[in-house]
């Protein structure tokens, strides 16, 4: 019996695991018309004992845009869409962020972390997706020359949405997202409205 026992548990171990895809991941984070809510970032810099923080709020409709409010330490506003990167002006006018800055990228890769879109991600990584619906970890390895200069890899990890995303970064840098207070196909602020041409 004991062997029969066995014999079975080994069987069922040999079974493929209905594994959680990457397709299923993106349809997943794509489902929702919008996502907002507020982020923390730690920047954790090799030259600092402490890490710099800074928060704010984001807005974002999969494939038409990410509105990100910084508010702390200092207020800055930038969009971001297929026609580039802008940042809002004092006067409120939207300019294209002309120096394409680290963050500036940061925030274009968010786009396509919170959006799941994974077919944009694999152009520059390999991916490596653990976990189920309910609780998943996405590894990016850089694949073009690019990425590899920039990033060590970035882990991305969540549930029915992206609630964390690290940076490994080349020069020994690291930045730690949180998202917090998500909230999905809820009417945008006005701020967000006019960011993504509501």
């Amino acid at each position: 019996m004991k062997k029969l026992l066995l014999s079975l548990l080994f069987s069922l171990a040999a079974l493929p695991a209905l594994a959680f895809s990457t397709a299923e991941l993106t349809t997943q984070l794509q489902a929702p018309q919008s996502v907002q809510g507020s982020f923390i970032q730690q920047r954790f810099l090799r030259s600092a004992d402490k890490p710099v923080q800074t928060g704010g709020r984001f807005a974002l409709r999969p494939g038409r845009g990410l509105f990100w409010h910084l508010q702390k330490p200092f207020e800055m506003k930038l969009r971001v869409r297929r026609d580039g990167i802008s940042r809002q002006d004092a006067q409120g006018q939207w300019r294209a962020n002309g120096s394409q800055t680290a963050q500036a990228a940061q925030v274009k890769l968010f786009m396509a972390v919170l959006g799941g879109d994974t077919v944009e991600l694999q152009r520059h990584f390999n991916l490596a997706l653990s976990g189920n619906a309910q609780q998943w970890q996405l590894t990016l390895t850089p694949k073009t020359a690019v990425m590899q200069q920039v990033f060590n890899k970035i882990v991305i990890s969540g549930g029915q949405l992206v609630q964390k995303v690290e940076l490994d970064e080349k020069q020994g840098d690291r930045t730690v997202m949180q998202f917090n207070q998500l909230q999905t196909n809820q009417p945008l602020s006005p701020a967000a409205q006019q960011a993504l041409g509501e």
